[in-house]
């Protein structure tokens, strides 16, 4: 069983002060945590100052972003083609904030992978429902990565033995054939077998064969 996710985090980037504290009172409103960012550039340095080794596993809590699209220095759109470079707008889904003018940019945006636009001046309620929307989204995202990163743990930790028996299993064999492939008793290929479904948390050949080509080890 994986631990239960951390709180929700709204992180909020827009060059005016006030739109930010508008927003995190929203938020509030509705028990949703937030933090503020006044540049695409300030929420990126947050990024890099993360220790390297959680980077690839940030966010660990459901999140989105809330993303003005015009601000000095890069725009709210050149944010999001660097999150996406970065491979993490499954897991902290972008919703942009929007003028009238900038609905074509902003609809664009949505066409490559973001979540949604909303136009100012926007209904507080909607905003808050779409972002929570979101913040769901957000943890099925963590979620799947997760449990992928555990089968691959999983998986680094079967044995040697193991591994020899893992492989003659997907490929149909019964126990009495894999013992005379390996040169050891049928029992000890059951206790192997019962072992390696165990720790790959699957109870046929088949679930193992579909877990390894999902690892990309099939």
């Amino acid at each position: 069983m994986l631990p239960p996710l951390g709180l929700p985090m709204v992180y909020l980037v827009d060059d005016e002060d006030v739109v930010r504290d508008a927003l995190a009172w929203l938020l509030r409103s509705r028990r949703l945590l937030s933090e503020g960012f006044n540049s695409a550039e300030a929420f990126e340095a947050m990024l890099d100052a993360l220790p390297e080794s959680s980077r690839a596993s940030w966010p660990e809590a459901p999140s989105c972003l809330l993303l003005d699209v015009r601000m000095p220095g890069a725009s709210g759109l050149t944010l999001f083609e660097r999150l996406a470079e970065r491979g993490i707008t499954a897991a902290l889904p972008v919703i942009f904030l929007t003028g009238h003018g900038d609905v074509p940019t902003a609809v664009a945006a949505v066409k490559r992978g973001a979540f949604d636009f909303v136009e100012k001046p926007f209904s507080d309620n909607a905003l808050v429902d779409r972002v929570e929307q979101a913040l769901a989204l957000s943890a099925e995202a963590i979620n799947r990565r997760r449990e992928a990163q555990a089968k691959s743990q999983s998986l680094a930790d079967l044995t040697e033995r193991e591994r020899d028996v893992m492989q003659l299993v997907i490929e149909g064999k019964p126990n009495k054939l894999i013992a005379n492939a390996l040169g050891i008793s049928v029992r000890t290929v059951e206790v192997h077998r019962a072992r390696l479904f165990e720790k790959m948390n699957v109870k046929s050949a088949v679930e193992l064969a579909n877990l390894l080509r999902e690892q990309g080890q099939g």
